[in-house]
C-alpha cells in the first residue's frame, strides 16, 4: 500500500511538472518577443543542455563516481540505442517547440501526447506484435479526433500556421515514439535508467545546441526572464517530469505509465488558460476529448509488452 501511494504520488508529481512545459515556453517566447523557428531551436537546446549538465555534474559525485567504476562494463549495443534515443528526443523537442509558434496550447499537447498509437503501429512493423481490435478502434477514434482539431484549430487565428503547427506536433509525436522504444530496449541490454538519460540528453544537447546558428539564431541578447524560463524547463518538466515517468517505469507497467501521460494536454490547457487566457474553441475541445480517449483505449487494447 506505501509503494502504491509512492508511485501515485509520484505520478502526480510527473503530470503536474510536464503540464508546465508549454507554459514555460510560451513565456519564453512572449519574454523574447520573438516567434520563429531559430528562437524555438535555441529553447530546446539550452533545455536539453542544463538538464544533461545538471546530471553529468551529479555523476561526478564520489558516490557515482563508485557506482560507474563498478559497472564499467556494459553493453555497448545499449550504449548505441540510447545515442540513437537521444537523436529522436532532439528531433521531438525541436519539431514540438516549434509547433506552439504555430498552434494552440491544447492543440500542441495533445496531438504529441498520441505517441502510444504510433508506439503500436511501430511494434507491430518492428517487432511482429499485431494490436487487438480494441487497439486498432482506439486508432481510428483518435486519428479522427486529430482531424478534426485540425480542423479547429485552423480557424482560430489566421495570421499563424496552425495546420503546421499541428503537423509539428504530429511529427514530434513520432520521434517520441521511437524515442521510447529504443529507450527500452536501450534499458533491456543492460544500460541502467540514470545511465541511459544521461546518454540520451546529452546526445540530444550535442545534436541541437549547433542547429540555431544555421537558421541565423543566436544564444545570447536575450532579456534574462528568458533565461530564467529555460532553467524552469530544465529543471521542472525535464528533470522533475521525465525523471518521474523513467522511474515508475521501473516498479510498474509502461502501458499505466503512458496512461498516465495523457492528463498533460488537460493540464496543460488549464494552466493555458489562468496564465495566458487562451480558452480552446469548443470543438477543441470536443476533439480533444476524443483523442484522449482514442488513445486510452488504444493502450488498454495493446498487449503488454515485455
Amino acid at each position: 500500500m506505501v509503494q502504491r501511494m509512492k508511485v501515485a504520488l509520484v505520478l502526480t508529481l510527473g503530470v503536474l511538472a510536464v503540464s508546465t512545459s508549454a507554459i514555460f515556453i510560451r513565456l519564453a517566447f512572449e519574454s523574447a518577443s520573438v516567434y520563429n523557428v531559430g528562437f524555438s531551436l535555441v529553447i530546446a537546446a539550452s533545455r536539453l543542455s542544463l538538464a544533461s549538465l545538471i546530471l553529468l555534474l551529479t555523476s561526478l559525485t564520489p558516490r557515482k563516481s563508485q557506482e560507474l567504476q563498478q559497472q564499467a562494463n556494459f553493453n555497448y549495443t545499449a550504449f548505441y540505442y540510447a545515442v540513437g534515443a537521444g537523436f529522436c528526443l532532439a528531433l521531438h523537442f525541436a519539431t514540438w517547440i516549434t509547433s506552439l509558434t504555430y498552434t494552440s496550447i491544447t492543440a500542441s499537447t495533445t496531438l504529441v501526447t498520441t505517441n502510444p498509437i504510433w508506439v503500436t503501429f511501430i511494434t507491430w512493423l518492428w517487432l511482429k506484435e499485431k494490436p487487438t481490435f480494441l487497439t486498432l478502434l482506439g486508432i481510428g477514434i483518435a486519428l479522427a479526433g486529430g482531424i478534426t482539431i485540425s480542423l479547429s484549430s485552423s480557424s482560430i487565428d489566421t495570421s499563424s500556421q496552425p495546420l503546421l503547427g499541428n503537423f509539428l506536433a504530429l511529427v514530434a509525436s513520432w520521434a517520441a515514439s521511437f524515442y521510447l522504444l529504443l529507450g527500452r530496449e536501450s534499458q533491456r541490454r543492460g544500460l541502467s535508467i540514470s545511465k541511459y538519460i544521461t546518454v540520451a540528453y546529452t546526445t540530444s544537447a550535442l545534436v541541437l545546441l549547433p542547429v540555431p546558428f544555421f537558421v541565423g539564431a543566436s544564444y545570447i541578447n536575450y532579456p534574462s526572464l528568458v533565461y530564467f524560463y529555460i532553467a524552469l524547463m530544465a529543471l521542472i518538466p525535464q528533470l522533475i517530469g521525465h525523471t518521474s515517468f523513467n522511474w515508475a517505469t521501473r516498479v510498474m507497467s509502461p502501458i499505466i505509465v503512458t496512461l498516465v501521460l495523457l492528463f498533460e494536454p488537460i493540464g496543460a490547457s488549464l494552466l493555458g488558460y489562468l496564465i495566458f487566457k487562451e480558452v480552446p474553441k469548443p470543438l477543441e475541445l470536443v476533439s480533444a476529448v476524443v483523442i484522449l480517449v482514442g488513445v486510452a483505449l488504444a493502450i488498454l487494447g495493446t498487449r503488454r509488452i515485455t
